[in-house]
């Protein structure tokens, strides 16, 4: 093939692909809003990785100098750390990876620590400060959630074409 004619078909190539190009589906371009709701869902599956280590560093006796292993703690302690010590890693998976299991497996987590410190504190003693972040986490999340809806239906009256 001579260069002219090279040229030409790099040229209709080119032509084509633009074409393509305008008929694909667009992939719209996420909000700050979602942006931040990633990067908080993020944060939130960090710290719920810390506590399931945190548990099983209980159960298996690292901390509390063994004091807490797993065959020394009482009944209550043995549910409730074992079913934290399995569910918070899960959350933090779910989180990290924002799928929309994620935020309910750290809500059964979330419960299950309200109940134990909030409702049984002669049981597993009080940590009002861990209440107090649950219910930051919680309120963040649904005001996330509020901002994103909102967006969302904004955009979708903006790009209907039969609206008066």
């Amino acid at each position: 093939m001579s260069l002219s004619q090279n040229r030409c078909t790099l040229l209709r190539d080119m032509h084509y692909l633009a074409r393509m190009t305008l008929d694909s589906v667009q992939v719209p371009r996420l909000s700050l809003a979602e942006i931040l709701f990633g990067i908080f869902l993020r944060l939130v599956a960090v710290s719920c990785f810390w506590f399931g280590l945190s548990y099983w560093a209980l159960l298996i006796g690292y901390s509390y100098d063994g004091s807490g292993r797993f065959d020394l703690l009482p009944v209550a302690w043995r549910v409730a750390a074992t079913t934290l010590a399995v569910v918070y890693p899960v959350a933090a998976l779910g989180l990290w990876l924002t799928v929309s299991w994620g935020p309910v497996i750290w809500l059964v987590a979330a419960a299950t620590e309200i109940a134990m410190f909030g409702f049984y504190p002669q049981t597993f003693g009080a940590k009002p400060l861990l209440l107090a972040l649950h219910a930051a986490v919680a309120v963040v999340f649904v005001l996330f959630r509020v901002v994103i809806l909102f967006q969302r239906a904004r955009q979708n009256k903006a790009a209907r074409n039969d609206s008066p």
